[in-house]
């Protein structure tokens, strides 16, 4: 397979389809850093302390953890510690008001992407969202797996049957309105917001053709991999 590594092309891309996980306690700071994440991610999940991020990555596929390392009552360097053992190649960014030379030390055995000093400016942070998706192309963690046992590699655009070891051909089509669900795996997308982002005159595709092209891709990728929620849209499953 071509080799990925150092390409920026292939960093766009996946930074494109990137879920991170954003812990913060101090709200006002949170808020702006969240939004500023989100100019160059697709998705963020907030939290305000290590319960609320467990639930999020039990609940959710995360790629990438940025945490403050003081948390109220709670030292976030026990929570990447204790994920380490489950998640030993998660990228994880640390940030801190401070550098205590404890702290560095500690952090240093972790196995971090970086540890920023706070304020954050907005072209490290950047820089920084670039290295962690390098470690994740260096990885292989650039695929996603559906529970039909199929995977699709966001980087080459193919959907991989693991029990045939054979590809399985999307549509140009398909390939698209499964990148948007991938991007958008945290939330609901309605029939009309799909439409119009598939076609350029969303007013002349209807419903059932809409419903055709989920169905089409729903028997490549499995049903409950797509879940309809009736009345609002369909959302897509990923493990």
């Amino acid at each position: 397979m071509e080799n990925y590594i150092n390409n920026k092309k292939s960093v766009k891309i996946i930074k494109e389809h990137l879920n991170i996980l954003y812990i913060e306690d101090e709200r006002n700071i949170r808020e702006k850093l969240k939004e500023a994440i989100k100019l160059i991610v697709s998705n963020v999940y907030d939290c305000e302390d290590i319960s609320q991020a467990k639930e999020i990555l039990d609940k959710h596929r995360i790629d990438i953890i940025i945490s403050d390392i003081n948390l109220k009552n709670e030292n976030a360097l026990e929570f990447i510690k204790n994920i380490r053992k489950y998640y030993l190649n998660l990228p994880i960014i640390l940030l801190s008001a401070y550098t205590e030379k404890n702290y560095l030390l500690e952090a240093a055995k972790l196995k971090l992407v970086d540890y920023l000093v706070k304020p954050i400016d907005f072209k490290i942070l950047n820089n920084t969202i670039d290295k962690a998706a390098q470690e994740l192309i260096q990885y292989g963690n650039y695929i996603v797996d559906f529970e039909n046992k199929t995977s699709y590699n966001i980087l080459n655009k193919k959907l991989l049957s693991k029990e045939t070891k054979k590809d399985i051909i999307l549509t140009a089509k398909e390939i698209e309105l499964l990148e948007y669900f991938i991007s958008n795996s945290n939330r609901v997308l309605s029939h009309d917001e799909i439409k119009n982002k598939l076609w350029i005159d969303s007013y002349e595709i209807t419903d059932s053709a809409l419903k055709n092209l989920i169905n089409k891709l729903r028997k490549k990728i499995g049903k409950e991999s797509i879940k309809n929620i009736s009345g609002v849209g369909f959302k897509i499953e990923l493990i």
